[in-house]
């Protein structure tokens, strides 16, 4: 079985970070052109960015979701035709070595909460994300998202994620993919949501030790690759530190015993599997760990980031 390691958002190699716009400052300057160079600022930085991938051999990435800045705010029309070039130049670097990318919308997107108006943004921000996969062509697109509040029960609020998923277009419902959380929803839930909405689960190890379901991986595993047709991805990422008041926030880089550990239950179910680190530093803890598996165990290397179980 084939393992890629992939990292999120941004590189600590290449420095420059994507810029941003907030509303309150772009109604105070009524700036457009300052708005529209943010946004072509930020286009080049992810082109940049999956040309550093592709050099080397990073062939897991998930975008940032910060790409455009007011993107979903009603009073702020932005003319996505004028970045064309750009859209075309970022899917050439994709396609090259026919890099795995997604998006992760943030925690505004709350598909099962109680008031209408975060719903309709959350829809809002479903639609920004499907466009951008629309628009760089993205093979295998997809769009992660948390189950969200836990207001009145569990049972009450898996319904109310159910009720406006089945609202939404055809062709949003068929990117969306559920992972576990760390406080609310633990990964036997998402299964539980998958088989009535026939959605793809997302196994968030870290998240899985913070919020434990009763079975164990080895029992849950069959069950959450079965609801992929493509290549299942996981997320891994380490604790801060042991203290409970830290446990559940990301550390800089990544427990190789505890990685290990993991890879010995994927190994178990004999299928290749991309693995989304979500360690603080990014592109440096995904080759501090490479560099790691690399004198504790044998494996055959692939490539810089890839290897085979």
């Amino acid at each position: 079985m084939k393992i890629r390691l992939g990292y999120a958002c941004i590189s600590e190699t290449i420095k420059e970070n994507f810029k941003t716009y907030t509303y309150t400052r772009y109604k105070q300057e009524k700036n457009k052109e300052k708005l529209e160079s943010i946004i072509s600022s930020n286009l080049f930085h992810l082109k940049e960015l999956l040309i550093y991938n592709n050099k080397n051999n990073i062939h897991f990435f998930r975008i940032t979701s910060n790409l455009i800045p007011l993107a979903t705010i009603e009073d702020v029309v932005i003319d996505y035709t004028k970045w064309k070039r750009e859209y075309r130049q970022i899917t050439q670097e994709i396609k090259k070595k026919s890099m795995r990318v997604d998006f992760h919308p943030s925690e505004y997107c709350v598909l099962n909460s109680t008031k209408q108006e975060v719903i309709n943004q959350s829809i809002k921000i479903l639609k920004y994300h499907y466009h951008l996969l629309k628009d760089l062509k993205i093979k295998n697109p997809l769009l992660v998202l948390h189950i969200g509040s836990k207001e009145f029960g569990k049972e009450k609020s898996l319904t109310r994620f159910i009720n406006t998923y089945q609202k939404l277009p055809e062709e949003i419902k068929q990117v969306i993919a559920i992972e576990n959380d760390d406080k609310s929803f633990n990964i036997e839930d998402c299964i539980e949501l998958s088989e009535k909405i026939s959605i793809p689960v997302i196994l968030d190890y870290h998240h899985h030790q913070c919020n434990p379901s009763t079975h164990t991986l080895e029992e849950l595993l069959p069950k959450i690759i079965s609801t992929w047709h493509t290549t299942p991805k996981v997320h891994f990422s380490s604790p801060k530190s042991k203290r409970k008041k830290e446990y559940r926030s990301h550390h800089d880089y990544i427990d190789v015993e505890e990685f290990i550990k993991f890879l010995k239950i994927l190994k178990q179910q004999n299928i290749d599997i991309d693995i989304m680190l979500e360690a603080k530093k990014k592109d440096e803890a995904l080759f501090r760990l490479v560099r790691e598996l690399k004198y504790k165990l044998d494996l055959d290397f692939v490539d810089e980031t890839s290897f085979m179980l």
